[in-house]
Formats: C-alpha cells, sequence, structure tokens
C-alpha cells in the first residue's frame, strides 16, 4: 500500500523538483536573488512556485526594503489560483504591517475582490456578498482618489443589487403564501437599504399591494401614489391607479358615512 501511494505521488514530485531545478533554486542564495527569481516565477505564471518563494521572503525578510512588494505579490499568487480566502488574509498582513506601502490601496480593493470573488448566486448564503459591500465602502471612503474608485463602485453597486434581489425574491415568496406582514418587513428592506437599484420600483408596488390585503388602506394609498409620482411610466402604473380610484372612493364614502352620522 504505502508503495502505491509513492508511486502515485512520484510524478507529482518529480515535477516539482524539475520545476525548481528550471529555476535553480538554491538554498544560499541571498534575499535579493530570491526576490527577482519569485517575480520570474510570476510573471511566468508559475504561481505555485512563486508564492513559495514569497513566502520565504516574507517569514524570514520583514525588514527589507522590497519586502512589501513580496508581500503583495504572495497575495496576488493567491489570487491568481482562486485561493481567494488565503488570498485576502495576505492582503490584510500587507495592510496590517506595512500601512505606508504604495500597494496599500491596491491590497484594500484586493481585500473587498476577494470576498466579491466568493459571492455566489443571491438565493445562496450572503455572508461574502455582505463582506465585499462593507469593504468596497471602507475602500471608497479611505481612497477616494484612487484609480480603482470606478471599478469599486460598479462592483459595489452589483453587489447592493445581488442583496436587494434576494430580499425582493423572499419578499415575493412571503406575499404568494399570503404572508402579507412577512412580505412587507422584507419589500421595506428593499426600500430602506437598497434605494438605488431595479428593485425598488416593484417593491413599491407590491408593499401597496400587501398594505392593500391587510385592509391598510390609508398606508396602501400613500405606498400607491408614491409609486405613480415616481414611476409614471412603470409597468404596473395603471394597475396602481386602478387600486387609487377604488381605495379613494371607499375612504371618501367612509368619511361621508362618518360625517352624517355626527
Amino acid at each position: 500500500m504505502q508503495y502505491r501511494k509513492l508511486t502515485c505521488l512520484l510524478p507529482w514530485i518529480i515535477l516539482l523538483v524539475v520545476g525548481c531545478n528550471s529555476y535553480n533554486v538554491r538554498p544560499d542564495m541571498t534575499s535579493e536573488e530570491r526576490f527577482e527569481l519569485a517575480k520570474k516565477m510570476y510573471d511566468n505564471g508559475d504561481y505555485i512556485q512563486a508564492k513559495t518563494q514569497f513566502k520565504i521572503l516574507t517569514l524570514n525578510s520583514p525588514g527589507l526594503p522590497f519586502i512589501d512588494e513580496a508581500q503583495f505579490l504572495l497575495a496576488e499568487s493567491h489570487s491568481h489560483l482562486k485561493e481567494y480566502i488565503l488570498a485576502a488574509d495576505e492582503y490584510q498582513r500587507l495592510t496590517r504591517f506595512y500601512p505606508r506601502s504604495q500597494w496599500v490601496d491596491d491590497a484594500q480593493f484586493k481585500i473587498a475582490l476577494s470576498s466579491y470573488k466568493l459571492s455566489p448566486k443571491p438565493a445562496l448564503d450572503p455572508k461574502y456578498t455582505i463582506q465585499a459591500v462593507q469593504q468596497f465602502q471602507r475602500f471608497l471612503e479611505d481612497y477616494p482618489n484612487s484609480d480603482l474608485v470606478p471599478e469599486a463602485e460598479e462592483l459595489l453597486q452589483e453587489c447592493r443589487t445581488k442583496l436587494a434581489e434576494k430580499e425582493f425574491k423572499s419578499a415575493v415568496l412571503y406575499r404568494k403564501m399570503q404572508n402579507y406582514s412577512s412580505a412587507l418587513v422584507y419589500f421595506d428592506s428593499v426600500l430602506d437599504n437598497y434605494y438605488d437599484t431595479e428593485f425598488v420600483k416593484p417593491s413599491l408596488y407590491w408593499r401597496g399591494e400587501c398594505l392593500l390585503k391587510l385592509e391598510r388602506y390609508e398606508e396602501s394609498v400613500n405606498a400607491f401614489q408614491t409609486y405613480v409620482d415616481r414611476y409614471p411610466k412603470d409597468r404596473y402604473v395603471a394597475r396602481a391607479n386602478r387600486h387609487l380610484k377604488k381605495l379613494q372612493a371607499e375612504i371618501s364614502e367612509v368619511q361621508e358615512t362618518n360625517g352624517t352620522s355626527h
């Protein structure tokens, strides 16, 4: 059994040794030589070998003038290999230990980008999407003049839209189950927290529908009227106007009846 395992691993061992030897990795290399070799590996796309050499440098030579670049390229190597959690840890290490480095703003952006890469579809756990939103917002606050601001804003909006979609679909599900109170909670969440996404328009309309089902007529009128005023050309405007006409007539009739009874 041990022999069989060794036979299976032998090709990988040979590949690793040959790969390292092709770059002439020597035990007596200076830090400067190791750094140049690691960058060559990185530039050639050999990220597994590059990250090994960068890691040796960051662990053994923390005071070197180029160590912040080595730290950044270590994180980048993990990122190229789609090891986003490890990449984020190494970017954070750079921001923590080398706060004056020229790579800090890039690293802060890449921390958020790592969470973005880990962010799943809207229906799944939003943990990394929420992290990405918080991290992009922090980046924009800390580095408002960075060249990366337009990309950060675009990715932030994408993440916010993803979270809004999750809330909206939860609201729709509750509405179809005729659980209108729970649906309202999620429609309100979209309106309060994701006001700059495409899900605001339908959320405002369906909020009015839920309020109508709950017989909260005056609130329903306000919701429909706000929707019509803000989005006069949207798809549900005709339906909203029909609801408004009927509700306003009923409210007027009740008010007249109450006035007559007095």
